[in-house]
């Protein structure tokens, strides 16, 4: 294989500075266990990180996020201006670049996909963009966005999965007679703008990415991304398969390290374990509607809520499950996100004697029985399970633990047919309005399907999508904080870095804090 220099890897590994030069290989397949597999590739009517972070490898979007996961950088648009009165942003489209098929990326298509994008009967997330009232087609190489109000997250959501650029005409020639029948048969034969394009996909098992050779970025030789000529993933929800496959050199990477295997793997010869910076949260989501398959909920109940937060001792959680990697959650939020408030002490501290006292008040002095959805093969997930089945027994609380499928249990999540359930949040844009949009704002999806509402907190909300005050708006979102922390529907544990383990051999490879798996600089020693 052809060697390069690599002049710098500046922010590949953990967003060092001080890494030797590398001489990087071109070529080869990447093979990555995954927890699950995706669901439904398209970027606006998905509603799922295994969708998610495929999708940023599928396609790219006009502005970029930089690997510290804070700023921006150029994508399908070279330079970018908001003007003074925050209504119109005027962006340059980057010349020559194609889509995997070879066609060129016209401002045409960029308008579809910012409209298709912000059309509110796509998918659910259309509020990052709803701002947006019209896209204008200017000149040879502008697109100008007419705003009806000003938006502080306008540039940061251009960032964002569902505002990423996909061929007008290739789509809208698929066969279906809505956008939903459309996108899925889009998806079997897509044309993508990213570093990578879709091979063959057997549902559950395997998903095959290859380069695409029409990508405008270019490497460390000047010539196009990715290094790679594909990327193979392998669907193993085990942990303990996952693990062994890489030991074994059958896969060259794998996610979501259970923490309690993270010191053996860090003591390892053969592998080489990371913990990327993130902004992912632990949480219990539970449902707190009046009824669940029509019996009378418990968990309706703000003061049962709160007990159930004060019996959860989050600090012996934290070192039992994450084997003290984790660090206590202060907001519904990671401390990371903009705009977080808290003290980095939990939001309920541990309180056993306070927490029988609310299940009095509340009318269950003697507890009650529910469930737990958590994903099968997860020791992370059945552990702090585990853990709380134990914790919450003191109060009364019979807490019955059903692992199922990743899909079983979107599903029935997505349908409010649960009592509680294992989950997990990271961003996918530097700024608190989307996880405040899936948590706290109820016309969304029910706040975080869990049937919760807050008129006040939703108005706040609203107030804040167009509050270019920083200091206001930072007052809104901490009143926001207030109402969610102290009756939302969550069981904040803990947030954590990523922990992903790779062969030694890979190099470039790194999972930005928005959670994105960025392929496209990575490489192999041949």
């Amino acid at each position: 294989m052809k060697r390069i220099l690599a002049a710098a890897l500046t922010a590949t590994f953990l967003f060092s500075s001080a890494l030797p030069s590398l001489a990087i290989e071109r070529g080869g397949t990447m093979t990555y266990g995954r927890y699950a597999d995706s669901l439904f590739l398209d970027p606006v009517l998905n509603d799922a990180n295994v969708d998610i972070w495929i999708l940023t490898n599928l396609y790219d979007t006009l502005i970029l996020p930089t690997d510290d996961g804070k700023g921006l950088k150029p994508g399908l648009a070279t330079k970018w201006n908001v003007s003074e009165d925050g209504k119109t942003v005027t962006l340059t489209l980057r010349q020559g670049a194609e889509f995997s098929d070879g066609s060129p990326i016209t401002q045409e298509d960029v308008k579809w996909s910012l409209d298709r994008a912000k059309n509110p009967d796509n998918g659910i997330w259309n509020f990052l963009v709803q701002s947006i009232d019209t896209v204008e087609a200017k000149g040879d190489d502008q697109i100008v966005l007419h705003l009806k109000h000003p938006d502080p997250a306008i540039l940061a959501a251009l960032t964002v999965f569902n505002t990423a650029i996909m061929p007008k005409k290739a789509f809208e020639a698929s066969d279906g007679k809505t956008m939903r029948e459309k996108a899925e048969n889009f998806a079997q034969h897509m044309v993508g703008s990213g570093p990578f394009v879709l091979k063959s996909w057997d549902r559950g098992s395997t998903m095959k990415l290859v380069k695409n050779e029409h990508y405008w970025a270019k490497g460390e030789d000047g010539k196009p991304l990715p290094y790679l000529d594909g990327v193979t993933f392998e669907v193993l929800p085990d942990d303990a398969t996952r693990i062994l496959k890489l030991k074994s050199g059958e896969l060259d990477g794998a996610e979501l390290i259970p923490y309690s295997r993270v010191k053996e793997l860090q003591d390892a010869p053969n592998v080489d374990m990371k913990l990327f910076p993130s902004t992912r949260v632990a949480d219990i989501i539970m449902n707190v509607r009046q009824k669940v398959n029509g019996k009378d909920n418990p968990i309706s109940k703000p003061k049962v809520r709160q007990a159930l937060n004060y019996a959860a001792n989050k600090k012996a959680i934290i070192q039992v499950v994450t084997n003290g990697v984790g660090s206590p959650m202060s907001s519904y939020m990671s401390s990371a996100t903009p705009l977080h408030t808290g003290d980095g002490k939990a939001v309920y501290p541990y309180d056993l004697d306070k927490a029988k006292s609310l299940m009095k008040e509340a009318g269950y002095p003697d507890g009650f029985k529910t469930s737990i959805l958590v994903l099968a093969g997860s020791q992370d997930e059945i552990g702090t399970a585990t853990a709380l089945q134990q914790m919450w027994s003191q109060i009364g609380v019979k807490l019955d633990i059903q692992q199922v499928d990743n899909a079983s249990r979107t599903q029935k999540y997505r349908d409010g047919n649960f009592q509680m359930r294992a989950g997990a949040w990271t961003d996918d844009i530097a700024d608190p309005n989307e996880i405040t949009s899936y948590y706290v704002y109820s016309p969304n999806i029910d706040a975080v399907h869990s049937g919760w509402k807050s008129d006040e907190a939703n108005k706040l909300y609203e107030a804040s999508q167009q509050e270019l005050d920083h200091d206001k708006r930072a007052e809104q979102y901490k009143r926001i904080q207030e109402i969610y922390n102290s009756s939302g529907p969550t069981i904040s544990l803990y947030e954590s870095p990523y922990p992903v383990a790779l062969s030694p051999k890979v190099h470039g490879y790194v999972q930005i804090p928005l959670g994105n798996n960025i392929f496209r600089s990575a490489w192999l020693d041949q």
